[in-house]
């Protein structure tokens, strides 16, 4: 099989017509075409009616909720994040997008600097990647050891059964793409003057390990998943449709007074299932 990095380079302009064509249905995406612009935003504004009753019910009750994002460089963490917050209080829904660990942090329990940013009563916690740092980009870069991987993957689901027996509403989203589709959003982001600065030394260096990433992400997702705290795969070469999916994946988890079903709308299960059958579904792809 023809790998489309052989005919790719982000420094020309021009991106290949074949990377082009096959971004959408890369992955085995089963859509040609992004969800009509129209019935996007008539679903996102119902939707994040519903956010707004939900962050009202969450004030009033003390809940607490952690949504960690997880995905390849491109996938659509952050644009999904925010599009989650845009009519939010920022006071109560707060965004941890942790920088690379210092020389203290580096010492300590692996875990401990982001246990601060758990919430507090009333409070939504978006994690823009977390502690799977260390299973997918340390991992795949050579900044984390076998033993430091194998050690983390034997503790994550340990760490997070504390996290929802102390009664947080945990979710775990990996967003999922095609080849083609990173290709083109790299190149995209290459040749934007308003986007160049969302890719890193990293990123370039990632886009020849593909397989190392899969081979990662394929130990991560069946180490990881656990009854108490799932992985919830959102495939995302749609943003529209991925975005939507993930909020009506949260308001369809958390019940609250008010909370109207029909407007939140059935879950696509063409886009979004359980790491199992991800799983499953990738070795046929």
């Amino acid at each position: 099989m023809t790998d489309p990095f052989d005919d790719f380079d982000i420094e020309n302009p021009q991106l290949p017509k074949s990377i082009r064509k096959g971004a959408m249905r890369s992955g085995g995406y089963p859509y040609d075409d992004k969800l009509d612009g129209a019935l996007y935003e008539a679903q996102m504004y119902a939707l994040q009616k519903q956010l707004v009753l939900l962050q009202a019910h969450l004030a009033a009750s003390g809940e607490r909720v952690m949504i960690v994002f997880e995905g390849r460089d491109a996938a659509g963490k952050g644009g999904t994040i925010k599009t989650y917050l845009d009519n939010l209080n920022p006071r109560n829904n707060i965004i941890a997008a942790l920088p690379k660990p210092n020389n203290r942090e580096s010492t300590q329990w692996y875990f401990q600097r982001y246990v601060d940013w758990m919430p507090a009563a009333g409070e939504t916690v978006l994690f823009d990647r977390s502690w799977y740092n260390r299973a997918g980009v340390e991992r795949v870069m050579g900044f984390a050891t076998a033993a430091q991987t194998e050690h983390f993957l034997e503790e994550a689901p340990e760490f997070e059964k504390r996290i929802t027996r102390d009664g947080i509403h945990f979710f775990k989203f990996w967003l999922s793409i095609g080849r083609e589709m990173q290709l083109k959003r790299f190149h995209d982001r290459r040749h934007d003057p308003l986007k160049v600065w969302k890719l890193s030394p990293i990123d370039i260096e990632a886009l020849s390990r593909w397989d190392a990433y899969s081979a990662a992400r394929d130990e991560m997702l069946a180490r990881t998943d656990s009854d108490h705290a799932p992985w919830t795969v959102v495939r995302t070469n749609d943003k529209r449709r991925g975005r939507i999916a993930v909020i009506q994946h949260v308001l369809h988890h958390l019940p609250f007074d008010g909370l109207d079903k029909t407007a939140v709308g059935e879950i696509d299960p063409k886009i979004v299932m359980r790491a199992r059958d991800f799983l499953a579904l990738a070795k046929t792809d």
